[in-house]
């Protein structure tokens, strides 16, 4: 059986009351035995002069009360000082989880409750808190990175259209022409780097409206397979899994599209062939700027984006996202939604 908290202060109680009833009923008979009895009234007298034999007499009332009153003085007393231990014994661990959570700042995410004793609800809420810490935790440190990598990728195509335009300025004979075209592919990839960006806060917050739609019209093709969502996020979506399945491929590779309802869920599958992926990797390939080959980027200049949108856009429709590498080689992305 669990000890609860709850099991474990009604034990608590019980006993303490069991035992202040025994302590009173001592103090209580013990007065008794401790106060002055009043003068006994004279015995009747029998006819014939004999005395009567009559029962010995109840405590008086004025006893009574003067042994009530101190017993009740003397309980109200320890009742509080019982209390007060019980209490602080009861909090103390509330009091050590109040003081670590005051010590937790956006900067020091790592401290943990770490509750120990029983499996109680305490515990339970000592743990739970460490789960959404561990949770923030995560988060923040996705973020940092996530702005780390967002500013360096948005940083590298100024440095190319900087050293680009100043090796133009300082060369009278430069082909401009060339520079200018220079400059307008890195302004186009800068162009998509923010777009992409964009399309990722927007997954991030959440739908603002759901509209009816078929992931079979969006991807050109496959059964019927109604759904409420977000046009735009669900065009962003099908393009970013069929740019990644044609990018990342092998030279006369495939793709597969199909989509269908399966278990009351509108389905999108989407495989190709392609190099194998070892299966660590995959939950690399969702996160912000990672690509498959650290060092090489694919052919096209991937973002590294494609992936961590299509989950971020997932998420915010409330389906499920499931990535599985296919032994031979190549990929298979399974999108589920709730179905219309």
């Amino acid at each position: 059986m669990r000890q609860t908290v709850r099991l474990r202060l009604t034990a608590l109680y019980s006993g303490l009351f069991l035992v202040a009833a025994v302590l009173l009923a001592l103090l209580f008979f013990g007065l008794l035995r401790w106060l002055p009895a009043p003068p006994a009234p004279p015995a009747p007298v029998a006819p014939g002069g004999g005395a009567l034999s009559v029962p010995e007499p109840f405590p008086d009332s004025g006893r009574l009360l003067q042994a009530s009153l101190i017993t009740l003085g003397v309980m109200a007393v320890a009742s509080t000082w019982l209390g007060w231990v019980v209490a602080g014994k009861v909090l103390r661990p509330l009091g050590h989880m109040t003081a670590t959570v005051r010590r937790i700042t956006a900067d020091r995410l790592d401290r943990r409750l770490a509750a120990s004793g029983p499996d109680d609800e305490l515990k339970e809420l000592a743990d739970t808190f460490d789960d959404l810490l561990d949770r923030l935790e995560a988060a923040f440190t996705a973020q940092r990175r996530f702005v780390a990598n967002a500013s360096h990728e948005l940083r590298t195509p100024l440095t190319v259209q900087r050293a680009m335009a100043e090796v133009a300025l300082a060369d009278p004979e430069a082909d401009l022409r060339s520079v200018l075209v220079r400059l307008l592919a890195a302004g186009q990839h800068q162009e998509r780097l923010i777009e992409a960006l964009l399309t990722l806060a927007r997954g991030q917050q959440g739908l603002a409206r759901r509209e009816p739609l078929d992931l079979a019209d969006l991807a050109g093709q496959g059964a019927p397979a109604p759904f409420l969502g977000d046009r735009a996020l669900m065009e962003r979506l099908v393009a970013n899994l069929l740019d990644n399945a044609r990018r990342y491929n092998v030279p006369g590779g495939w793709v597969n599209v199909d989509t269908f309802v399966r278990h009351g869920h509108a389905v999108l599958v989407v495989a190709n062939s392609g190099p194998v992926i070892p299966p660590d990797r995959i939950g690399a390939l969702l996160e912000p700027f990672q690509r498959l080959e650290a060092g090489r980027k694919a052919s096209g200049e991937g973002l590294g984006l494609g992936l961590s949108i299509v989950a971020a856009i997932v998420d915010a429709h409330q389906g499920h996202l499931d990535l599985r590498p296919r032994s031979e080689g190549g990929l298979e992305v399974t999108v589920t939604l709730p179905s219309a």
